[in-house]
């Protein structure tokens, strides 16, 4: 299967294959300090954000993963994406949102099998499903938004890397 293009990925990803150890990689991004990134080292993963006076409510963050390969070499698995608070609040709203469709059509079609009015249920599924669109454009909005800080927060990680 091809793999969808980053143009309509809310949460782009990529690999990189480097021929240094994971631990020296990893040492380097503990190590760096440079404002305005923040970096936070959890076992073989980096976490890359901006700082609070950089931050803003679509600003991105880039989570790195460091495998070691056999060869001795490594390989990073990158993903970009919103803060986790965010990211999940939003798949709350779509979640429900998405109940409640479901919900609704429930209701209709047993409306409808009852022979009672459910032209009102209809509009409602209607209104939820255009809910859902504007939530998908209200976060392809915010990935525009937050794609410069995606841009610098990739440059930083290449320069990291370069100095290992």
């Amino acid at each position: 299967m091809k793999p969808l293009p980053n143009e309509i990925v809310l949460r782009p990803r990529f690999q990189l294959v480097e021929g240094a150890h994971k631990e020296d990689l990893l040492s380097a991004f503990e190590q760096t300090k440079r404002p305005p990134f923040l970096s936070k080292r959890l076992d073989d993963h980096v976490f890359i954000k901006y700082n609070q006076q950089e931050s803003h409510f679509w600003s991105p963050q880039l989570h790195l993963e460091i495998i070691e390969k056999e060869d001795g070499g490594s390989t990073i698995y990158g993903v970009f994406g919103p803060n986790p608070t965010l990211w999940t609040f939003f798949m709350f709203l779509h979640f429900g949102v998405g109940t409640f469709f479901v919900i609704f059509g429930i209701w209709a079609y047993s409306s409808a099998s009852l022979g009672k009015p459910y032209g009102w249920l209809l509009g409602i599924m209607g209104l939820l499903t255009l809910l859902w669109f504007v939530l998908y454009a209200f976060g392809r909005a915010g990935k525009r938004k937050g794609k410069p800080q995606m841009e610098t927060l990739y440059s930083f990680m290449e320069d990291v890397l370069s100095k290992v």
